[in-house]
């Protein structure tokens, strides 16, 4: 009897397709505009306006470090929206302009921007993004309470992310200074068109039902969270190290093809079939977590990118086609790493119903967004610096002692970071069966 209430339960909390791709839709022109931040707009500072890598990487990290304040108070201030005006929505709508105004800004520089440029505009995008996206993450978790819903749900908002990254992809052109610019003008235009579409679409089909508590919440609250041991802390610092484990070679990825490959014309090619094998992996991972459970099966693919990643330090020029292996091999690893652990964090938000009487979601999600930015911030301000101080220069032809490094920075970090995530999260205590358990002690509550 207990397990066909279940069932019910889960079968009334199924999404319609049409909320599916109203909701996922809101990430396709975030992702253009991101990976176009994150991959490409440090080296085109460098190599383009002539910004040095430290100037660059210190930028980035502390425009990133200011939303170590930015996102909780955003999730807090979502979280005391009132319910009428719709407490995700409205951050949703309202940051788009914003969005589209940023991105003007930083992709199409004027010849003479310096460093005082980067960071103002940088600090834009990421406070606009970050009104957006940490409503948006939380928006998505409340549509359904459903542990493998919660699946679904993500897996949409990552598809669309990774259709948005791939057309992104689609309009860059490494060749030189000036095909990079056009580049980044084509990716603003995408970026705007997107928003003007998904935007509006979002607003009128998917419902904003979110259920919060009345208490009060705010930075202390986010440090009193992180400060005790617990599920959600030992998930976030999880989530931190294996995404900083992404992003050191995302963020080398444009330095690696050119400089130690050699072939800078394959940086497109590469990327774009990166995330056609991200996006095909999403629904296959989404599958496998239902039989092996979504942290199980989130280690298994860290444990298969490691695997690729171990062999990128020992190749050199010319190496196309081993590495086109490791980069079909990690993208498919990856959509488990976009679509799996979002979809356990909202699992979290009843076991913090449960265990401290709260339901916080817009906190829980700020956090999140943080620590993901934080791990991209972390790796441009970490490996830019490193590669200058060794003696590397973006604009000129390096020695080849210089170019191992890249090439050992580019992986070597990443599988440390990324082990760690796995020892964190093999035994990871919120299962489906836990989960089950949490959702019938709320209800036996009525809450």
């Amino acid at each position: 009897m207990e397990n066909t209430n279940a069932q019910s339960a889960e079968s009334g909390q199924i999404p319609s397709l049409a909320v599916l791709i109203a909701y996922g839709s809101l990430a396709f022109p975030l992702a253009g505009a991101f990976i176009a931040l994150q991959v490409i707009v440090p080296t085109y500072y460098a190599q383009s306006l002539g910004l040095s890598l430290s100037a660059i990487g210190g930028i980035l990290l502390a425009a990133r470090l200011w939303d170590l304040f930015t996102d909780p108070v955003v999730g807090y201030l979502s979280d005391k929206t009132p319910a009428a005006w719709g407490r995700r929505k409205a951050w949703v709508v309202a940051s788009a302009p914003l969005i589209a105004a940023s991105v003007w800004v930083l992709f199409n520089p004027p010849e003479n921007a310096g460093n005082t440029f980067l960071l103002l505009a940088t600090l834009g995008i990421y406070v606009a993004g970050t009104m957006s996206i940490v409503p948006m993450n939380a928006w998505g978790a409340e549509i359904s309470e459903s542990y493998h819903q919660r699946s679904r749900i993500s897996g949409a908002r990552v598809i669309f992310g990774l259709s948005g990254t791939l057309v992104a992809l689609l309009l860059v052109d490494n060749s030189n200074n000036e095909t990079l610019t056009e580049s980044l003008f084509s990716i603003t235009v995408l970026t705007l068109v997107g928003l003007a579409i998904s935007t509006p679409l979002a607003a009128v089909v998917v419902p904003d039902r979110s259920v919060v508590d009345t208490q009060k919440s705010s930075l202390r609250e986010a440090m009193k969270l992180l400060s005790r041991p617990s599920p959600f802390r030992r998930l976030l610092l999880a989530f931190l190290l294996n995404g900083l484990g992404n992003a050191i070679p995302a963020t080398l990825f444009l330095l690696y093809v050119t400089h130690v490959l050699e072939e800078p014309a394959v940086a497109g090619p590469m990327l774009f079939g990166y995330f056609v094998c991200s996006a095909v992996s999403v629904p296959i991972w989404v599958a496998l977590s239902k039989r092996w459970g979504k942290h199980r099966s989130w280690c298994i693919a860290v444990i298969g990118s490691c695997v690729f990643f171990s062999v990128a330090p020992f190749l050199g020029s010319g190496d196309v086609v081993p590495y086109a292996v490791i980069v079909v091999g990690t993208g498919l690893m990856i959509g488990a790493d976009l679509a799996l652990p979002s979809a356990i964090n909202g699992d979290l938000i009843e076991w913090d119903a449960l265990e401290n009487n709260r339901r916080r979601p817009g906190l829980f999600f700020a956090l999140w967004g943080t620590a993901s930015k934080l791990a991209y911030a972390l790796a441009v301000g970490l490996m830019f610096p490193a590669l200058e101080f060794a003696g590397f220069d973006a604009t000129i032809t390096n020695a080849a002692d210089d170019v191992r490094l890249l090439a050992v920075l580019y992986a070597g970090p990443s599988l440390v970071f990324k082990i760690a995530a796995i020892v964190m999260m093999w035994r990871f205590p919120i299962d489906e069966t836990e989960h089950q358990r949490i959702r019938a002690a709320l209800d036996a509550r009525g809450i």
